[in-house]
């Protein structure tokens, strides 16, 4: 996924916007502005900053973008990032790593207690403090698991504006000591398959959002060619040639995602298999299993270590 590091501003959208609402899919979306971020830009005295915002369902973040790299935490409630070349589920139990420039919209799937943390990054370098030989993996955004030390850390962390009083010197001291056990976390956070790439081909892209809504409205990629008027033939060869993989592959991430944002309500595992169209409970669990290779509870955040 690019990165568009070319690409610096401080932020693309107006932060002194009003607050608009559209109507999508027959529900209204409230559309607000990022939340001032020029306001807690990152620096190399204080190269972690932070900032949290809460947010009601159907809330969409207008597209934005920084000049640092940022990491989206939702405390409570679940929230989808979306980029140009993908869309990302985020329930508590996990972040968003997104590098920096790239241009990225939240929409709230329920109420959600969003923290945001920016990173500073130093020229030509892009992660949390790490060597340039680890770096590329940091230069796409990744889904990253969040340790119980990490969550507690982001709590501590102030989240105060640079337009209020200034922090006590105490209070800054604290702030680079939490900024450096949060930088070490970040290195040591495991990566989780839970982004979903986005093509470019308008039809395709067309697609593949109307699955993203609906992921179990068809079952059989002739059926959801239908829709675009496209034979299955020609979509199966857009997904190939444009993500690099079929489109069973493709839509095996979709649900999963849709399963780790179900979880994140409480629902039990044979709900959830229910919902995303599994005959049993075992069926879904094999799959999650053979996809991410890890145990589904704690896939879906129904367990911590």
């Amino acid at each position: 996924m690019p990165s568009h590091a070319e690409h610096h501003p401080a932020v693309s959208a107006d932060p002194g916007a009003v607050p608009r609402t559209l109507s999508r899919g027959g529900r209204v979306q409230a559309c607000v502005a990022a939340m001032t971020p020029h306001l807690y830009v990152p620096t190399a005295e204080r190269p972690v900053r932070a900032k949290m915002r809460k947010l009601r369902a159907d809330t969409r973040v207008m597209p934005h973008s920084h000049a640092w790299a940022q990491v989206a935490i939702s405390a409570t409630g679940v929230i989808r990032l979306s980029t140009e070349r993908g869309t990302y589920i985020v329930p508590p139990w996990r972040a968003l790593w997104i590098p920096p420039g790239v241009e990225h919209a939240v929409t709230v799937v329920e109420d959600a207690d969003m923290r945001t943390l920016y990173f500073h990054q130093p020229a030509d370098c892009c992660g949390p403090g790490v060597a340039p030989a680890d770096e590329a993996p940091w230069r796409t955004c990744r889904v990253l698991e969040v340790s119980e030390l990490l969550r507690a850390l982001v709590r501590e962390m102030p989240c105060v504006p640079d337009d209020a009083p200034p922090l006590p010197p105490e209070a800054l001291q604290r702030e680079r000591l939490l900024s450096a056990l949060i930088l070490e976390e970040m290195r040591r956070a495991s990566a989780v398959p839970l982004g979903v790439d986005l093509p470019r081909d308008k039809r395709l892209r067309q697609l593949c959002e109307a699955v993203l809504a609906d992921p179990t409205r068809h079952e059989t990629l002739a059926d959801w060619a239908c829709d675009t008027g496209a034979s299955p033939r020609t979509v199966a060869r857009l997904f190939r040639q444009d993500l690099g993989r079929t489109f069973t592959q493709w839509r095996q991430q979709v649900i999963l995602a849709r399963a780790v944002a179900l979880a994140a309500g409480r629902m039990p595992i044979k709900q959830i298999a229910a919902e995303l169209g599994y005959n049993s409970p075992s069926a879904f669990s094999a799959m999650v299993h053979r996809a991410v290779g890890m145990p589904p509870a704690r896939f879906l955040g129904l367990q911590h270590d």
